[in-house]
């Protein structure tokens, strides 16, 4: 059998790759904007086992201001900037404007309703969880899980790998399917990142932690759960930026296809698989 080469088209993803990958995609803006919603409530973040204003490390506030204007604001570790019609004081979700952390443009729902944001939070929370519990076990079954996971020998390719991103080397090094920065992403992503931020909102949920204490307890308490939870919500948003920016940069519309259609065009340099 001939090695595929540049422009040729390999059948590069599953249809369980296919499925799983946009549910979480879509999982993830609805928790995202349910999370922002559930924040609204009590928009702050404390580093400490309970409320504690003296270890506050982000804080969203309105006051009236000269004129008896409202004034937004967004202090961190201390730090407090004018941020209002951005954060603080802005759009309420429908059509005016109030005391509120985060615009409704950008929280589910847009009008403020704890009740509801918790619900749309929970039902996705359990499809992330599911779709990643189905994307590894499907992979490792067609054993490609390989293909995804960091090993030892991708550690010196790393270096090679970003230096080749940054336009300071020509080629890059040699590696199958993904290459090691993406496997490195994949890995801190579906082993790391994604079961801490499960489990720290496991530990915010009141019922969870009344069965199982020691969970919010491993995190240092609700509050800091609250604060690890934000974080890594933070880290996630960052790694979906960076995902995207690579996709527009090398060829959108064969990457966003082969995600529909399961086909990819090969480009050069690209790996195959082993």
């Amino acid at each position: 059998m001939n090695e595929p080469k540049p422009g040729d088209r390999v059948y590069r993803h599953s249809v369980s790759a296919r499925i799983t990958h946009w549910l979480w995609t879509l999982a993830m803006l609805v928790l995202v904007m349910s999370g922002l919603q559930i924040f609204n409530a009590a928009p702050y973040l404390d580093a400490s086992y309970k409320t504690d204003p003296a270890h506050r490390v982000l804080a969203f506030d309105a006051y009236m201001g000269p004129g008896n204007k409202p004034v937004g604001t967004t202090t961190i570790f201390g730090h407090t900037f004018i941020t209002t019609h951005v954060f603080g004081f802005t759009d309420d979700g429908s059509g005016s404007e109030s005391a509120r952390a985060f615009p409704g443009s950008i929280t589910l729902p847009a009008v403020q309703s704890l009740a509801d944001g918790r619900l749309w939070h929970l039902f996705f929370g359990w499809a992330l969880t599911l779709a990643i519990v189905w994307y590894i076990v499907a992979a490792a079954i067609r054993k490609d899980l390989r293909e995804i996971v960091l090993r030892p020998s991708d550690l010196p390719k790393l270096l090679p790998m970003q230096l080749y991103y940054l336009k300071l080397r020509p080629e890059p090094p040699q590696h199958g399917k993904y290459n090691p920065l993406q496997k490195a992403a994949y890995t801190l992503v579906l082993f790391v990142f994604i079961p801490l931020i499960i489990l720290t909102g496991l530990a915010l949920s009141p019922g969870v932690d009344a069965i199982f204490p020691p969970l919010t307890s491993v995190f240092g308490g609700r509050q800091f759960a609250r604060t690890w939870h934000f974080v890594l919500m933070t880290i996630l948003i960052a790694y979906f930026c960076v995902h995207m920016l690579l996709v527009l940069m090398n060829g959108p519309v064969n990457n966003v296809l082969a995600m529909i259609t399961g086909w990819y065009k090969l480009r050069d340099n690209d790996g195959v698989g082993v």
